[in-house]
């Protein structure tokens, strides 16, 4: 059973998305999965009720499954973090995260502020014993359908070697909970395959790596990222900085959209084209983890429709049933031994 905790006011398209996301990912899931609507209630019970009666109308049996938690306000795209976290502590976010801290939901989901939601789950959920930093993880897809996790994809725009370390042993725990990969390989995404490239920063975490206990398979270049794959094999887990990560997620997110246009513009069918290029969807993934707090938190794209948050909370889900914060916590508990 999990129970999520879905920040309904989250998002350039809340709340209709995000309740329609919540009754779709509904339909799927078994009947003790539940979701928990927090927001502003009148507003959440209007827009649930709508949807009920239109959109989603065969969905009605599901409404013993949803709770509206109230929640007043709202952190707006546009707040800064921090002061909002002050200003707002009664915010759908805020309250959210604190239904998780106390044990009254599993997971945490929400498509908005991402800076908010970063602090706020420092703030709220607290990180790991031993972590400096929390980091984003998110999926890059692949020519082969093996999809790549990347950290941090934004969340640090500066990090030192022990750092990078951290966030390594954190995608790992990722990629074996979430994707189901056995003893993932690592690598350190650089400007060259050779330990001795890079800036002073990547050249140490490379020696630390090696040493590190994971199964680290040396540097990768941006090319190796589309196949997933270089090599010594292939890819599982691509570390590097939060400012390398974010230009190379943005980059992502172009390319699907770029190429439609492009193979369209050209003649192709259009059946064809979102066969080959769908895979490169944002939505099929719907949310990336922040690691390293003490819980799940699910960051999802500001732009997120029902079908991405429906996978969102699936993530979220995913999550919780195979108690990845746990293995989190026991993997930097043991490597933290191993140091000492």
């Amino acid at each position: 059973m999990a129970r999520i905790a879905l920040d309904a006011m989250g998002g350039d398209f809340a709340p209709g998305a995000t309740v329609s996301g919540a009754l779709l990912a509904l339909a799927e899931l078994d009947a003790e999965h539940t979701i928990l609507l927090v927001g502003p209630t009148d507003v959440i019970r209007r827009e649930l009720n709508a949807q009920l009666v239109g959109e989603h109308a065969a969905l009605t049996r599901l409404r013993d499954r949803v709770t509206i938690i109230e929640a007043p306000d709202v952190i707006e795209m546009t707040d800064k973090p921090a002061a909002a976290i002050r200003s707002k502590p009664n915010s759908s976010m805020v309250v959210g995260l604190r239904l998780h801290a106390e044990g009254r939901a599993d997971a945490f989901v929400s498509a908005g502020n991402t800076g908010a939601q970063m602090a706020a789950s420092v703030l709220v959920l607290r990180l790991h014993p031993g972590l400096k930093r929390p980091c984003v993880a998110t999926m890059l897809p692949t020519e082969y359908r093996h999809p790549i996790v990347l950290l941090d994809a934004g969340a640090n725009v500066d990090c030192s070697a022990e750092e990078l370390i951290q966030f390594a042993r954190l995608g790992a725990v990722y990629a074996e909970d979430i994707i189901g990969r056995t003893n993932p390989s690592v690598a350190l995404l650089n400007i060259g395959e050779e330990p001795e490239k890079g800036n002073a920063t990547v050249k140490e975490a490379h020696q630390l790596l090696a040493g590190a206990g994971l199964n680290f398979i040396g540097n990768v270049e941006g090319r190796d990222l589309p196949t997933g794959r270089c090599d010594r094999g292939p890819i599982d887990v691509v570390v590097c900085d939060g400012f390398v990560g974010n230009v190379v997620l943005k980059f992502y997110e172009a390319i699907g959209p770029t190429f439609s246009r492009m193979l369209l513009a050209a003649g192709v069918d259009a059946k064809q084209v979102g066969a080959v290029l769908g895979q490169l969807d944002y939505s099929d993934t719907g949310g990336a983890p922040l690691l390293g707090v003490r819980g799940i938190s699910i960051i999802s794209h500001g732009k997120s429709s029902p079908r991405a948050l429906k996978n969102a909370i699936f993530v979220a889900i995913r999550a919780v049933e195979s108690r990845m914060d746990e293995n989190i916590g026991r993997r930097l508990h043991d490597a933290a031994g191993s140091v000492a």
